[in-house]
């Protein structure tokens, strides 16, 4: 009898300690000599970067921060800003962005908008729905804030329904967790 509780217990220490090393994450560590003089870009670091590093070229935390899916109200106005997962609060570069757009509306009074809700794949479709709808008056409501009338603002959830990347990991999902500002007229 005790050798049989002996061996499961060392079958699953066993099973435990396979788990916490399958688990843990592969930390590089880059060399650099002084007789290489090639430069490199960004895009081309992360480009040659493990899964991990570029995952964490793109995201801080789990908000996305690339610009691949980002477009443009305006010149030099980007249209969407990011969440962190079941989250509303705009992050500091959400508020950088919403006052970019802000001054952009100011100048053009004659512009109005509809601030879309989006959230990523998990979740019930309600859910989704009114967190996206949450998302969109967090921006409508920095908006106001900057200058902007509530009457040239509109909202609009679109939920999980329109996600900008298709796939499911975590990259994707922070890409799908947005608000867009698109021009009404």
């Amino acid at each position: 009898m005790n050798i049989s509780k002996i061996l499961k217990n060392a079958f699953l220490i066993v099973i435990f300690g396979l788990l916490v090393t399958a688990c843990a994450t592969k930390k590089s560590v880059k060399t650099t000599t002084e007789s290489t003089s090639t430069t490199t870009t960004k895009a081309e670091e992360t480009q040659k970067a493990d899964p991990i590093e570029k995952l964490d070229a793109l995201m801080q935390g789990d908000v996305y921060i690339g610009s691949d899916t980002v477009g443009e109200l305006a010149s030099g106005v980007p249209d969407r800003v990011f969440f962190a997962t079941n989250e509303t609060i705009l992050t500091t570069a959400s508020r950088e962005t919403l006052r970019k757009q802000a001054a952009w509306l100011r100048q053009n009074s004659d512009v109005t908008v509809v601030v879309e809700g989006h959230a990523d794949e998990r979740g019930t479709r309600e859910y989704n729905l009114a967190l996206g709808e949450r998302r969109a008056n967090a921006a409508k409501d920095y908006l106001m804030t900057y200058g902007v009338s509530s009457d040239r603002i509109k909202v609009l959830s679109y939920g999980k329904e329109r996600p900008v990347d298709s796939g499911s990991n975590p990259l994707s999902w922070s890409k799908n967790r947005r608000s867009v500002t698109v021009k009404a007229n």
